[in-house]
C-alpha cells in the first residue's frame, strides 16, 4: 500500500516592521518631551554658571574726627622804646656874695632877760661798756661733785662791780658746758670776790666787768 508523506513549509523568522516603527516612535516622542522639558532650565543653569560667587565685605567704623586746633592768639609785640641822645645842661655856677662877719650890737632894754647858766652834765654813774678790773679777792672752791665726776672747764662771767667794788650782778656770758661748774661760779663770785672798782674823773663808778673763772683739775 502506497504510502503519503506530508511535507511541512518553513517559513523564514523577519522581524514585524509594525513593532519596531511603534517602539521608534514611542522613542522619539519621550526624547521631544524630554528635550522640551530641560529648556527652561537651561539659561538659568547657564547664568548660575557665569554668576560670580557672592563677596563678604567687612564693615570698619570711620574713626572720629581729630579735634579742632586751639585758636592761635596774636599778641602784639611790645614797641621799641625810642632811645635819645643824653642832653647835657650847662652848669652855671653862680658867685655867693660875701659873708661879712659884723659884731651883734645889742640895744639898751628897759627890761633886761638875765642870763641861762650854762647845763652842767652830772657824772656818769656807770662807765660805759666792758672793762677789766683788777681782783681784791677771788678764792675759788672746786666742787666736790665735780671733782669726783672729773668735770672741768672754764665758765666766763659778766659781773656788775659797785662803788666799792663788790659784785652785784653775775650773768654767764659763756658756759663751760657743766651746769654744775657754772653755777658754782656764778655763786662763789657773787658771794666772796671783791674787785677794785672802775674810777671816772677822779670818783668810783659801777662798771660791767668780764671774769673768767677756770677750773682745772690738776690745779687741785
Amino acid at each position: 500500500m502506497p504510502s503519503a508523506s506530508l511535507a511541512v513549509v518553513r517559513r523564514a523568522h523577519h522581524p514585524d516592521m509594525v513593532r519596531v516603527a511603534a517602539l521608534s516612535a514611542a522613542i522619539t516622542l519621550n526624547l521631544a518631551a524630554l528635550v522640551f522639558a530641560l529648556r527652561p532650565l537651561a539659561p538659568q543653569i547657564a547664568e548660575v554658571l557665569k554668576s560670580p560667587p557672592p563677596t563678604i565685605m567687612d564693615v570698619i567704623a570711620q574713626p572720629p574726627p581729630p579735634p579742632p586746633p586751639p585758636p592761635i592768639v596774636l599778641k602784639p609785640l611790645p614797641k621799641a622804646i625810642p632811645v635819645t641822645a643824653p642832653v647835657h645842661i650847662p652848669v652855671v655856677q653862680h658867685e655867693s656874695p660875701p659873708v661879712i662877719n659884723t659884731p651883734p650890737t645889742t640895744e639898751p632894754t628897759h627890761n633886761p632877760v638875765p642870763a641861762t647858766p650854762p647845763v652842767v652834765a652830772p657824772p656818769p654813774t656807770i662807765a660805759p661798756g666792758v672793762v677789766s678790773l683788777a681782783y681784791r679777792s677771788s678764792p675759788l672752791h672746786f666742787p666736790t661733785q665735780a671733782l669726783r665726776q672729773h668735770m672741768q672747764g672754764t665758765v666766763l662771767l659778766r659781773v656788775l662791780v659797785d662803788e666799792s667794788g663788790k659784785p652785784v650782778e653775775v650773768i654767764i656770758d659763756h658756759s663751760s658746758g657743766y651746769p654744775l661748774l657754772d653755777k658754782s661760779a656764778r655763786e662763789q663770785v657773787m658771794a666772796s670776790w671783791q674787785f677794785q672798782p672802775a674810777v671816772i674823773d677822779g670818783r668810783n663808778v659801777k662798771a660791767w666787768a668780764q671774769v673768767p673763772v677756770t677750773f682745772v683739775l690738776q690745779d687741785m
